[in-house]
């Protein structure tokens, strides 16, 4: 595939804020073929430098009686998913979903014909749509999200994920996963690992999903969330869903996160972008040894290269740090055979 010249111009602070307390139902990669990677550790990496790394991280770890030996624990690994687990381009799954809730509930509105920034968005016009930033993103969150209880909205987005497909793909968007990263996950918990999410997409969202798509249960997910509201309707408890942001899970907020959530500094940690590059460094800053790593979208044929200077997962100070500090850098199209489970070649 190759990049779109239409990225949008929108902040990942402002996507993040705006759908914070999206939650989803995937049918997605099956869990089972998580484990099933043989006598072949990493069978989709190409024996390069990062994959060496990553087994000789994982050795050095649990080697019992070795000096560097880390109880399990204490093998804390936390990843980013947009990017990182999953692609990201060309807009945030997240903000697809919200953009195609206007659109079916577009009759419902008759007004919204002439107002933006609706009106842009009924005719197609997604860049025009998203021109008026963060006020733009909200007020297109608020109209479709608030409002609902937590179940109907999973509904909403079970209903959504099982039709709605990729632009570029053709897939649905749970299979937009990176198979060698299905693979890692695999292999770090084969070795005594637990895997955890930290990411900047909504928490409700992910934990509906992560487990089947990742093996990673609910309870190991952290992401940014939405304020929720206790109820009781007709004498049953619900939580309806506010229009109010809770807690924004990217940059200096994961480490936040992860000491709330988790309360374990993490000995390896995987990103892709700059608002993955406190997490990275609060992982590199304990004492042992430790794994830093960066998946560098460098594929434009079968995914897509962009890094410093894209709109979506910008990679700029992140890279700067992990080639000053020696973190490990996944270059996608040279140490990864197969990107996703589906197989673009």
């Amino acid at each position: 595939m190759k990049s779109s010249s239409t990225f949008l111009e929108v902040s990942r602070r402002t996507m993040l804020s705006a759908v914070a307390a999206l939650p989803a139902l995937p049918l997605g990669f099956p869990t089972s073929a998580l484990a099933d990677f043989g006598s072949n550790t990493l069978p989709s990496w190409n024996d390069t430098a990062s994959k060496r790394a990553i087994i000789a991280f994982v050795e050095r770890v649990t080697k019992s009686g070795s000096s560097y030996f880390v109880p399990e624990a204490d093998r804390i690994a936390t990843f980013d998913n947009d990017g990182t687990l999953w692609a990201e381009q060309p807009i945030y799954f997240q903000l697809a979903f919200a953009l195609d809730r206007v659109k079916s509930l577009a009759q419902q509105h008759p007004e919204w014909k002439d107002k933006e920034p609706f009106a842009s968005l009924l005719r197609g016009d997604l860049k025009g749509a998203l021109a008026g930033g963060e006020a733009a993103i909200f007020q297109i969150v608020t109209v479709t999200h608030s409002g609902i209880t937590t179940e109907e909205f999973e509904k909403l987005v079970h209903d959504w994920i099982t039709t709605a497909k990729h632009p570029h793909t053709g897939k649905r968007y749970t299979e937009m996963v990176y198979q060698p990263m299905l693979e890692l996950l695999a292999y770090l918990r084969a070795n005594g690992f637990k895997t955890f999410i930290v990411s900047g997409g909504g928490i409700d969202f992910m934990r509906v999903f992560a487990e089947r798509v990742y093996g990673i249960p609910p309870e190991q997910i952290v992401g940014s969330s939405g304020k929720l509201d206790f109820e009781l309707r007709d004498g049953r408890p619900i939580l309806m869903k506010l229009p109010e942001l809770n807690f924004i899970d990217d940059k200096a907020g994961k480490p936040v996160q992860i000491q709330l959530h988790i309360g374990r500094r993490p000995i390896a940690a995987f990103g892709n972008s700059d608002g993955d590059l406190q997490m990275l460094e609060w992982a590199k800053g304990g004492g042992g040894v430790r794994l830093a790593l960066i998946v560098h979208h460098t594929d434009a044929e079968r995914e897509w290269a962009y890094d410093r200077n894209s709109s979506i997962g910008r990679l700029d100070k992140a890279l700067d740090a992990a080639q000053a500090e020696g973190w490990t850098i996944v270059d996608i199209k040279n140490d990864w055979k197969t990107i996703f489970p589906f197989g673009i070649k």
